[in-house]
């Protein structure tokens, strides 16, 4: 059942009210490929706009934080804490991104890990598409939510 249509099929916001407050985490990740020529100039500090990781980090805290407004159905949490991730990958090549974010609520923060995550890669998109206009950016996924009534879910 799709939770964001009410009895008519008009989307509204679910009532989260009477859930529980629980411990809620969740992890999403992403990846962007790219040249080897672009993952050199980003790996070894070599890029025009400066530090393309570091940038993407600050850019995918940030957007989990704004997720609320950004989706409209999204209900703004109090988070507790955003770490982003960037991994540097030869054989892709390009940079594997991996968002956590954790909250104490009445509802989950998979939106905000998978926001956190979606921006961290088009910041570094961003940065680098002078040299490479051609990157990619996927596999884009939930892969651990926990807390609250639905319980845990790992990706396979």
């Amino acid at each position: 059942m799709l939770t964001h249509f009410d009895a008519k099929g008009d989307a509204h916001m679910v009532d989260v009210s009477d859930k529980e407050i629980t411990a809620r985490v969740a992890v999403a990740e992403s990846h962007i490929r790219m040249k080897r020529e672009t993952f050199e100039i980003i790996t070894e500090g070599r890029a025009k706009k400066g530090d393309v990781m570091g940038v993407a980090r600050l850019a995918g805290i940030m957007a989990a934080k704004e997720t609320s407004r950004l989706i409209p159905l999204c209900h703004p949490l109090p988070i507790s804490k955003v770490t982003v991730d960037l991994e540097p990958d030869a054989d892709l090549p390009g940079l594997r991104i991996t968002a956590t974010v954790k909250t104490t609520g009445q509802t989950g923060v998979e939106m905000e890990a998978l926001t956190a995550a979606s921006l961290a890669a088009l910041t570094v998109y961003d940065m680098a598409k002078a040299v490479d206009k051609g990157m990619e950016i996927g596999g884009t996924r939930v892969v651990l939510k926990d807390g609250g009534k639905s319980g845990r879910y790992e990706a396979p």
